[in-house]
């Protein structure tokens, strides 16, 4: 044997364990890969098993703020025979403002668009109110104050604020599943 044929013998085979070892390499890097997408969607999997309820709870106590900040709703539930507009007014943002900062760690758990969403119809909701009080007469009662509140709120050409915003909550709600 001469010395070439002693080379080219060289590269045949290195050439040979080069490619074993790089189409061993591939399957084991792929595996590998794969094995560790499947750990991470385990992990996630399980993870979610703790935070969906959480979650979930966090979306309900953000539609009951929604329903609860609604003028329909809040202005019955808040509404004392004898008081004064002034009063009245001072009641609801003091009572707007306390059910937030109840809920204000709901949005660690929805989405940043539904938090966002709430947080509008909390400031639009404080504005409408102060808006109306302010166009009421000094000796207005609460009774005038709802009337102009929910007369503001019938007269506006889009839809009902409150409607859209719980819709964008539950949307999201439900891109949860």
């Amino acid at each position: 044997m001469n010395e070439i044929d002693f080379i080219l013998d060289i590269v045949k085979y290195s050439l040979a364990g080069l490619i074993v070892f790089f189409t061993g390499w591939f399957f084991i890097k792929t595996y590998l890969r794969e094995k560790h997408s499947f750990r991470r969607i385990e992990l996630k999997r399980a993870g979610l098993k703790h935070t969906l309820p959480l979650r979930l709870q966090a979306y309900e106590r953000t539609v009951l703020f929604l329903e609860r900040v609604n003028p329909s709703s809040m202005l019955i539930r808040l509404h004392t025979p004898g008081m004064s507009a002034r009063e009245m007014h001072s009641q609801i943002i003091s009572d707007i403002r306390a059910e937030y900062q109840h809920n204000i760690s709901q949005q660690i758990y929805v989405s940043d668009v539904a938090w966002a969403t709430v947080k509008q119809v909390k400031e639009d909701t404080i504005s409408m109110i102060n808006s109306a009080v302010n166009g009421l007469p000094e000796n207005a009662s609460s009774v005038d104050l709802s009337r102009a509140i929910l007369t503001h709120l019938a007269n506006l050409e889009a839809e009902n604020p409150y409607d859209i915003a719980l819709r964008i909550v539950k949307r999201d709600m439900q891109s949860l599943f």
